[in-house]
This record gives structure tokens, sequence and C-alpha cells, in this order.
């Protein structure tokens, strides 16, 4: 193998940057020519590469998103567009792909390995919903821009004595709202894989105010329902006003943690070696802090299980 290409897709997420880094600067130390890929699998599929050298990925690795930049592309999931980009990777002699990016970007790789191209996927997504890693790349990072966010909108609850409603990214996912819940000290946190009952939330927050408690803060997943709706749920039937803070976006960016940018910098480095070592059509994670791979086809069926022993400690804690 003499020349692989990186691309970056779907969402954006903290280390992408360091990933590709890693992915560059470890091809050139074994002696392989790296193209970037622009612009996802739709640029794949209009041959929008070029060749990277050392100094291309100089000074990126404390930046947030991606220098190959990201799309969506429904187009790809066509046979026929996947073998026109087959076409343009093998017209620039290009004989391997890492791919950087969540659920979706995951099963483009997997379709391409199917077809024979070899095809290795990164973890990069915030919402640490990819099975077979620990963490993905990114996840840390936006876990402690949460944090920030709701520490400041605290201190404003505090001196107006206002409930929040604090509604974070994870459509199926619910880590981001467990962990920064559990780390901000979230009065109720409510995620896509455990059902809730109003009347909990409620009865927690007249309890709280019974015992003269002013100011609370729900931490809400956007996969559950939308913090408008909570909140007028809440003033219509049980008359508790509510301030809602929707963090939106900001939460894909930033400057990457260190933890971000070594864990991108270990995965980016292993999908050379895979490779080289002539693998294809695997995802690459960290478990128990050791660098793992999987089959990327096994991969996609799985669906990994909220924490339990976490979930339960933020109830208990959050009397």
């Amino acid at each position: 193998m003499k020349r692989i290409a990186v691309l970056t897709s779907g969402g954006d997420s903290p280390g992408m940057n360091a990933a590709i880094r890693a992915v560059v600067r470890k091809g050139i130390h074994e002696g392989l020519e790296v193209y970037g890929v622009y612009q996802g699998y739709a640029g794949l599929m209009e041959g929008k590469m070029k060749k990277l050298e050392l100094g291309s990925v100089g000074d990126i690795i404390h930046r947030g998103g991606t220098i190959l930049y990201s799309a969506r592309s429904e187009e790809f999931k066509k046979d026929e567009s996947q073998y026109k980009a087959i076409k343009q990777l093998k017209e620039l002699r290009i004989e391997g792909l890492v791919v950087i990016g969540g659920d979706g970007s995951y099963r483009g790789a997997a379709k391409l390995s199917e077809k024979g191209f070899p095809c290795v996927g990164l973890p990069g997504t915030i919402d640490n919903d990819i099975p077979g890693t620990d963490y993905t790349i990114g996840y840390d990072t936006a876990l402690n821009t949460v944090i920030n966010c709701i520490d400041k909108i605290r201190d404003t609850a505090t001196s107006h004595d206002r409930t929040f409603i604090i509604e974070v990214m994870g459509r199926h996912a619910g880590d981001i709202a467990l962990f920064s819940g559990l780390a901000v000290g979230a009065e109720s946190i409510i995620i896509p894989e455990k059902k809730y009952e109003i009347q909990d939330i409620v009865a927690k927050l007249k309890k709280g105010i019974e015992r003269g408690k002013k100011h609370s803060i729900i931490v809400l997943a956007e996969g559950v329902c939308s913090a408008g709706e909570l909140a007028a749920e809440l003033l219509n039937n049980y008359q508790l006003e509510t301030r809602i803070s929707v963090l939106g976006h900001i939460q894909r960016g930033g400057t990457p943690t260190c933890f971000d940018r070594v864990l991108a910098s270990r995965l980016g480095a292993r999908a050379i070696e895979l490779l080289l070592e002539g693998k294809s059509g695997r995802a690459i994670g960290m478990q128990k802090q050791e660098i793992v791979d999987h089959d990327i086809i096994e991969i996609l069926k799985k669906r990994d299980p909220i924490q339990e022993g976490v979930y339960t400690l933020s109830k208990e804690l959050s009397i």
C-alpha cells in the first residue's frame, strides 16, 4: 500500500483535526502518501481530493471542527454512488480510506469495504453513541462545554429563583445529558434510554420548594422532547414556571480537551497500522484504556446500554 485517503463525515466534533493530523503524519512516517478528501462522501464522489504534506496538518491539533470540512450525503447511500466514489479513489491510485465520523459515516465505510475497497472507521461524534469504544472523539470536550454553560446558567437561576430546563444534544443517546447532569448536580436528568414520569419531576421540584430551595436545573436530552414542550407541560398542567436554554451547536465546537487530542491521535495512528496490515472493514476504539478494533458491520448492529450505575447515582444524589 502506497497511497491512502482520509475524510470526515457527518456532524463535526472537537478532535477531528487531531485525528486527521495523526493519520497524515503516521502515514508519512510509514512511507505513505496521504490524500485529504474534502466535504465528506459528497466530496469523495466528486473527486475533491488533495495530497497532504506534513505542513498541511501543522498547527491544527488544538482546533475544533475539521479542516477537511464535512457534509451529509443521501446520494452516497446508492450503490452506483459508492462505485463512483471507488472509481475516484482508484483514479488517484489510492488504496485505502480512513473515515472519521459517527454512525452514518460508519455505514458508508462498511458499504465501501463490502465492495472491496479497504476502509477503517474512527468514532468522531460528540454523542458517544458508537459501540465498541468507551469514548468517541469529541465527547469529552462536549461534556466540558455543557458543564461550563450550565454552571453559568445556575448563577442566573440562583440569582432569580428560577428553574431552568437545559436542552442538550443526544437524539438516541443520553450520555451527554446523564454525565453533565451528574457533574453539575442537576435535580432531574431526562434521557432517551429511560422512560420518565412528569409527576416525578413535579414532585421533586415541589419538594425542593417546600424545604426552601428556590432554584433547580433540569437537563434534557433533545431526543426525548424539546425544552419548550417540557416547559409548556409543566406550566399548563402543574402551574410550574420555568426558563429554557437550548445549548445547540455550541456543544460541537471549541478547542478539544487533552483527552480528546490524545484519543484522536492514538486512534488515527492505529488506523494506518491496520491498513498496512491489510485489514479492512474495521471500527477502531478504546476500551479499558486499550486501543481495539472490531468488525464494522457487527458494530453497526449493536447499541450500548446506558450506564445504569451512573443513572441510579444521579437520582440518589438529587434528592
